[in-house]
């Protein structure tokens, strides 16, 4: 079947929905995501949003600390736009049905505002801790009533489609579309085509991201040929709740905010002889702390401890928090919560220009799949959905007035040639854990050339028993993610091996010192290894 639309939107975060809404009233908008449409990594997010909001906060001031914690590969000209339009993005949610909590109750107009590590104001506007839900209900619920907008439910982009491999001209008309219900793949035809897939977390064995997170974005547009940049800066939260029936619960960096301390097994606070800032430190520096005491003392987590507060503040205060505690029969008012670092956020992705166009012509990215020169190399807390914001608003603007005469022709549709049912799954869960476990133990939060080189070599063997299995059997979407993470894995070992100093997220022993020569930033395309451009 061949679909034909305006604007195509891969992902149902705040970046794609966002963007879906901002056009849907001058053309069509078909957006695809692999599950229901509210799982996605911003229905997960706890902290909140970053704006200047709040009397005594400045653009500036929110610019430096940005710069800060990105460790000088932030591009400034980035920074400046999104903290600058920040604030108005918040207005455009509340606009949409967004609600946010108010200081002193709902009759005051002001918004609470919470601080996190690396901010140096208030500045976090939230929904107790479960903004990313609050944000996905109010931008859905705006979604399903346009008419102009269709959602595919569990279908899944297999492949880009790029005219140039049909012998036009280097441009994308669209994507492959797995529908999964049914097995068919569907030919879907776009005058844009947006991704908005999110990050990649499901390519480390712990992370805090949900299933969806495969990089399905990255993978596909590096296919395709599209440019990709600084892989290797791979955010650890450092707070993912420890507990064997805990998935992948993450603790938000409001509570530290709020006063919680990081301790050891035997009580003792660590985090002010790691960094004379303490608990509200970036996040890369609390990782890596913690990450240093337990190997230092064999301990399987540490402790955060808010048991300062009462137990009426802290329900209030962190609501989702306190009940998924208690579910696991951890009472965070009496006592601490068992905590370890879990990937987190995706630095990285498809680069990008101001408006969101990526290398590819017709081919756009916003959100955590694109590389905007926001982070640099290490996102600032909260952060990230004012990204996704910001950025799905100027491609929208740009899009609005895109020219829809041409006509995609010569497009073929989904060739299944000789391939047929599989008996062997069990190599595509075997290929999965293992290429998780390698990226933990070998591409994590510190690294070395010798495990890097060891990684390398046993994602080529992977991704050899990958595409055999790929041509020879029918697509499912395990398969789509398995082939997806192992591309990131590829990308982001490359991009670490060619970084040879250590810098925000990416911890080498073997290159402890941050190396001004490195001051740029790590760039892959396929058939061009990772090299250096001046940021």
């Amino acid at each position: 079947m061949v679909v034909h639309t305006d604007y195509l939107v891969l992902g149902s975060g705040v970046a794609g929905l966002s963007f879906a809404l901002e056009v849907a009233d001058v053309g069509q908008v078909v957006i695809v995501t692999k599950r229901e449409r509210d799982e996605s990594n911003t229905k997960y997010a706890q902290g909140g949003i970053a704006a200047v909001l709040g009397e005594g906060d400045s653009f500036e001031a929110h610019k430096l600390d940005t710069l800060v914690a990105g460790a000088g590969l932030c591009h400034e000209r980035v920074v400046e736009l999104c903290v600058k339009e920040g604030p108005g993005r918040i207005d455009r949610l509340r606009q949409l049905g967004a609600q946010f909590d108010l200081a002193g109750g709902t009759r005051n107009v002001e918004l609470d505002l919470h601080l996190e590590g690396g901010h140096s104001a208030r500045r976090i506007a939230h929904t107790g801790d479960m903004t990313g839900r609050e944000v996905e209900r109010a931008l859905l619920e705006r979604v399903a009533a346009h008419p102009h907008i269709r959602v595919l439910e569990h279908h899944m982009a297999v492949d880009l489609i790029t005219l140039e491999r049909f012998g036009g001209p280097e441009v994308c008309a669209g994507a492959y579309v797995l529908d999964e219900p049914t097995g068919h793949i569907h030919t879907v035809l776009a005058h844009a085509t947006i991704l908005a897939t999110g990050g990649a977390g499901k390519v480390y064995l712990y992370t805090t991201n949900p299933d969806v997170a495969t990089g399905d974005g990255v993978a596909m547009a590096y296919r395709a040929g599209a440019e990709i940049a600084n892989m290797e800066f791979y955010q650890f939260h450092p707070t993912c709740l420890f507990h064997p029936q805990a998935k992948n619960f993450l603790v938000s960096e409001a509570l530290r905010g709020e006063g919680a301390k990081l301790r050891l097994a035997d009580g003792t606070s660590f985090m002010v002889k790691h960094d004379s800032r303490g608990e509200l430190a970036p996040r890369d520096v609390v990782a890596r702390a913690i990450d240093f005491e337990m190997k230092r003392t064999g301990a399987e987590h540490v402790l955060l401890d808010i048991t300062h507060h009462s137990r009426a503040f802290l329900e209030e205060r962190f609501p989702g928090i306190f009940a998924q505690c208690l579910r696991f029969g951890i009472d965070m008012s009496r006592e601490p919560i068992p905590v370890v670092p879990a990937a987190h956020y995706m630095c990285g992705g498809v680069t990008t220009d101001l408006e969101g166009r990526t290398s590819i012509p017709g081919l756009w990215a916003i959100g955590e799949v694109s590389c905007t020169g926001l982070h640099g190399a290490n996102r600032l807390a909260s952060n990230s959905l004012l990204e996704g914001l910001v950025f799905a608003y100027r491609a929208a603007s740009a899009l609005r007035g895109m020219d829809r005469s041409t006509l995609f022709a010569g497009v073929p549709e989904w060739e299944v040639g000789g391939a047929g049912p599989s008996n062997e799954v069990v190599i595509v869960t075997q290929d999965w854990d293992e290429l998780r476990r390698l990226m933990w133990n070998y591409v994590g939060i510190v690294r070395s050339n010798l495990r890097l080189r060891r990684a390398a070599r046993r994602i080529a063997l992977l991704q050899e028993e990958i595409s055999e299995y790929y041509w020879r059997y029918f697509i499912t979407r395990d398969l789509l993610e398995l082939r997806n993470i192992a591309t990131v894995a590829q990308l982001i070992v490359e991009c670490a091996a060619a970084r040879r100093e250590s810098r925000g997220l990416h911890t080498t022993t073997d290159y402890p010192e941050v190396d001004s020569k490195f001051s740029r930033d790590t760039v892959v395309k396929r058939g061009v290894p990772a090299h250096l451009r001046a940021a």
